[in-house]
């Protein structure tokens, strides 16, 4: 009974300490913590401006309660805490502390600025949250908006998103107050975006502490789990640090470098990664804990390296410089793991105490906006190279019109597991590229004028294929010509990075605008000539502008472009103009007709056995089977390939193998339809899907349930998971017709956490 009382007690001791403020402390005492706050750090002894702002925002929330039943005043004053913990200028804290005023009080912009000034009213308006949106915007598109607010205002004051993490996080430590479903929305948001940014931005205080609280309440039995285990051997584990730092700091000394040693437990959510990441039960993790050396010089980075390494022996293949290749986020330090006196690995992070307060701080360490330590001149660091990363979405932001392929791409850009590799410019600049660049994505990185006129590329001298996969610290140069026609199509199967996708499709829809609209032109003549139909009578103005309304466009040479360069299919714009052309022409049926049409079937021939319900024109006694690689249904376009011996094989139009087939193959296509069969027993026919979702316990039930409600038979089911918890699920099963799999896929996208759903095409 002890034991478990004291399991008990260690987890919400450890539980407590991730969440670092009391409950319902009084307004008072939080105003007296932030002044004490910004005393320790800022030069100026006046704080008239925050008092002011402090009893401008208590008036303003007065009435105010928090979900929890405080007072709502507690909340700004938290985030104006934190952001005083981050040692930021009065500015950001006053806006701190009037960041809701203006959105959910009687105060507007305009008090804002004539009591504090136009810096102020800046921030807080960057921070003001996008107010109520109507019902018919989904969530992702109600996010994407928020991120854009949030980036632009950055783009001009990156005090704004400093702002935003620190009110983010008071609301993580406090949502336990929230119903269960908004603690899963939230959370995910959190390490969805905005734990990365402040990955991004260096800031570890803060990413830290919004990982683990996002694992809190998205993984609550794993995050439990975690910290009973880790509070179960922590007396072992301190005894262990306890004595590598006692040495450690010994041997320092010894070799007169001046050095603060300090051994620490890694957080919950790094262990939980790694556990996920090398498929690990937490007892064959040894290194939650991490040693850290920090030291005066980069000098003596490596001389204190220099003795770790004779003291102890060195894993091979696990010393990381990051101080000579540092962290896009401008993180630096060496990292190496040793094994230590009783066999046991553990890690060191070494580095100066500067790289300390750059790791911790990110960012707002190396504050412009800040004074220096005499209260006089601002700090002047670059923070170009810091603000790149934001500059580089801001200008996807503008490359991109559709708000969820913005967020797709930033979500990429900002994935938890994202590797980058770093190279070399023949001048000797360091580029950060995503893992599995290629000389293309580096050409755009430095130019999209380089990229544009690249013919091709030298990596460490020698000339290497576009496709040649970039390896950290190649020295990459760009051959480029003046006579170049331009980026390639194929090129975008090739490039990893948003960034060059972005440029290469930009490239196509400006420069090749006129090819586009002739290329589109003869696309959509084409497709209506293998219809069987006269282009000539489908486009009158009336029928052009039915497709306009569709799509949106404000011309029809807008239509042919986007057909040109893929934005559209022209079967889908055929169809509408059809569509459109049948509505003014109620079909009167003549006998004249009749007979045409019945002449016309002498041509065709039902197969033997019709319960297949296919027709193929002029083939007789012929054996017909479905192709397995796309597995056709009733609705989908198909086409029957004659196959040496085998008879006749239907494949869908959209088949991976009939558009790539070579043109003697394609000689051997032929016309084939679906036709109702006369049987009143409907046949079934196999389907096949791809499923890809965020994975999570139950999925696979609820999966299924849609299928055993809709009595449909599964055939088949395969589950993979990737490192990122990405889950892809094919499954097959059998169905009566197209119409039948397309609402089975719209009931199937309703599920929680699907990604996508599309059906295999081979």
């Amino acid at each position: 009974m002890q034991v478990e009382q004291a399991k008990l007690d260690s987890v919400k001791r450890a539980d407590a300490a991730v969440k670092s403020m009391s409950d319902f402390t009084s307004p008072e005492e939080l105003y007296q913590e932030l002044i004490a706050s910004v005393k320790k750090y800022h030069p100026s002894t006046d704080i008239s401006m925050i008092q002011k702002a402090y009893e401008v925002a208590s008036e303003a929330h007065k009435d105010q309660k928090r979900k929890s039943g405080e007072p709502y005043i507690i909340h700004p004053l938290c985030v104006s805490i934190i952001l005083a913990d981050l040692e930021l200028d009065k500015e950001t804290i006053v806006a701190g502390l009037l960041h809701d005023a203006v959105e959910d009080t009687w105060m507007t912009y305009e008090e804002v600025e004539k009591e504090f000034g136009s810096e102020v009213a800046l921030l807080v308006d960057g921070v003001t949250k996008i107010g109520q949106l109507s019902y018919s915007q989904d969530k992702v598109e109600v996010q994407a908006e928020s991120l854009r607010k949030m980036f632009l205002a950055m783009a001009k004051d990156i005090r704004v998103i400093l702002i935003k993490l620190a009110d983010r996080l008071h609301n993580m430590r406090t949502l336990q107050y929230m119903t269960p479903k908004k603690q899963q929305e939230k959370a995910k948001e959190t390490m969805d975006i905005y734990a990365p940014i402040a990955q991004r931005l260096g800031i570890s205080k803060i990413k830290v502490e919004l990982d683990d609280l996002s694992l809190k309440y998205l993984k609550p039995e794993v995050y439990y789990d975690l910290v009973e285990k880790v509070a179960l051997r922590k007396s072992v584990r301190e005894e262990f640090v306890g004595n590598i730092v006692k040495q450690v700091k010994q041997h320092m000394d010894d070799a007169n470098i001046r050095a603060q040693v300090d051994g620490r437990v890694k957080h919950f959510f790094s262990i939980y990664k790694k556990m996920v990441n090398q498929n690990k039960t937490i007892d064959q993790i040894y290194d939650l804990f991490a040693v850290r050396i920090l030291v005066d010089s980069v000098k003596d980075c490596y001389a204190a390296l220099g003795v770790i390494h004779e003291m102890y022996k060195p894993i091979p293949g696990r010393f990381k410089d990051y101080i000579a290749m540092p962290k896009p986020n401008m993180y630096q330090s060496l990292h190496t793991t040793l094994i230590g006196p009783n066999g046991q690995p553990f890690e060191i992070q070494i580095r100066t105490f500067e790289m300390h307060k750059t790791a911790e701080y990110g960012i707002a360490a190396h504050w412009k906006y800040k004074e220096s330590s005499d209260g006089k001149k601002p700090v002047g660091k670059s923070e170009e190279e810091k603000l790149n990363w934001l500059r580089q979405i801001l200008e996807w932001q503008r490359d991109m019109s559709d708000n969820r392929e913005f967020m797709s791409l930033l979500k990429n850009d900002l994935d938890l597991f994202a590797d980058s590799v770093y190279c070399f410019t023949p001048q000797g600049d360091v580029k950060t590229l995503p893992n599995g660049s290629t000389p293309i994505d580096f050409a755009y990185c430095v130019h999209s004028a380089v990229g544009n006129k690249m013919v091709g590329a030298r990596v460490n001298g020698k000339l290497v294929p576009i496709e040649y996969q970039i390896q950290n610290g190649d020295r990459i140069e760009i051959i480029t010509s003046q006579n170049s026609q331009g980026p390639s199509r194929d090129w975008l199967k090739v490039v990893k990075s948003t960034q060059a996708k972005n440029k290469i499709n930009q490239w196509f829809k400006k420069e090749l605008k006129e090819d586009n609209i002739l290329k589109g032109k003869e696309m959509l003549t084409q497709y209506a000539k293998a219809k069987g139909f006269k282009i000539s009578n489908y486009t009158k103005t009336q029928y052009l502008d039915a497709v306009l309304r569709k799509y949106g466009f404000r011309d029809w040479d807008s239509v042919l472009a986007a057909i040109g360069h893929g934005g559209l299919k022209e079967g889908q714009v055929f169809n509408k103009l059809v569509e459109a052309y049948d509505k003014e022409h109620k079909k009167n049926i003549t006998d004249e007709d009749v007979l045409e049409a019945a002449q016309e079937t002498q041509d065709k021939l039902h197969v033997a056995k019709s319960k297949s319900g296919i027709v193929v024109k002029g083939i007789h006694d012929v054996a017909v089977r479905f192709s397995k690689c796309c597995n056709p249904i009733p609705g989908d376009e198909i086409v029957g390939f004659v196959t040496r011996g085998r008879g006749i094989t239907i494949h869908r139009t959209d088949c991976v193998n009939v558009m790539n087939m070579s043109d003697l193959d394609r000689s051997r296509l032929i016309e084939a339809e679906w036709q109702r069969p006369d049987t009143k027993v409907s046949e079934k026919y196999m389907a096949e899907i791809n499923v890809y979702a965020n994975n999570r316990t139950g999925l696979l039930v609820d999966l299924s349930k849609i299928f055993t409600e809709r009595k449909i038979d599964l055939r088949s089911i395969n589950s993979r998971t990737s490192k990122q918890e990405k889950a892809t699920i094919s499954l097959s099963f059998n169905v009566g017709s197209k119409e039948e799999l397309n609402t089975l896929i719209e009931k199937i996208r309703q599920v929680e956490s699907i990604i996508d759903v599309e059906r295999t095409t081979g």
